[in-house]
């Protein structure tokens, strides 16, 4: 079974630099329907049996989008779990103002996870999001026949939590790989068990140069 992970377009508050979360969210930039349509031309070999996503709007967007473009009749499927981190009193709220206000919890949440104070902004601990999001996948997983190929249509948090957890990765080493840039593909392979990481955050076919508001 071969995964395919992808971190929805691009948004308006992405661009402004302020945090979304489970709850917060902001619509696709312009330019990300076109990323979405290049994302589609890097799939287009694909035979995808099914499309999943979050109930997110950016990230349900990025998903239809993506079934559009392809111009297929593909199963679509929201799926709760996959919904970004519940981060409370940071949703709405700017990256510089938090880093000034609370700078460690920032950094923590940013590059140590297992220093990360969930209690303190009212949110999601990495353990309870890497189960939430794990428990949604595996389920995916049991619903599909073993030859499938899937999309799943996350966010950038939940989607390195989810997939390193995946991997095994412990939650102090979650960040070890860096973060996932908006229209990103990040593939792994499933069998017997086991998942195993083919590419990490795939962004060639965006043909664009990346600055540091694209990836999280």
């Amino acid at each position: 079974m071969e995964l395919y992970f992808v971190r929805h377009g691009k948004t308006e508050w992405n661009l402004e630099g302020k945090y979304q979360g489970g709850h917060g969210d902001s619509p696709l930039l312009p330019e990300s329907l076109h990323d979405i349509s290049l994302l589609a031309k890097r799939l287009q070999d694909v035979d995808i049996a099914h499309v999943y996503s979050s109930p997110l709007p950016r990230a349900k967007t990025t998903a239809q989008t993506l079934i559009k473009d392809l111009n297929r009749q593909i199963p679509f499927d929201v799926v709760d779990g996959l919904r970004e981190f519940d981060l409370g009193i940071m949703e709405g709220r700017k990256f510089s103002e938090l880093e000034n206000e609370m700078p460690e919890v920032i950094y923590a949440f940013r590059h140590q996870p297992k220093d990360y104070d969930y209690d303190l902004i009212k949110g999601e601990s990495f353990e309870q999001v890497a189960k939430r999001t794990t428990d949604a996948v595996k389920e995916i997983v049991s619903q599909n026949s073993p030859d499938s190929n899937l999309v799943i249509v996350s966010h950038g948090a939940a989607l390195v939590t989810l997939i390193q957890s995946l991997l095994g990765t412990k939650v102090c080493d979650i960040r070890k790989n860096g973060g996932l840039s908006n229209t990103s593909l990040t593939h792994l392979q499933y069998q017997d068990g086991q998942f195993k990481l083919i590419k990490w955050n795939e962004t060639s076919y965006l043909d664009k140069q990346l600055d540091s508001s694209d990836t999280i």
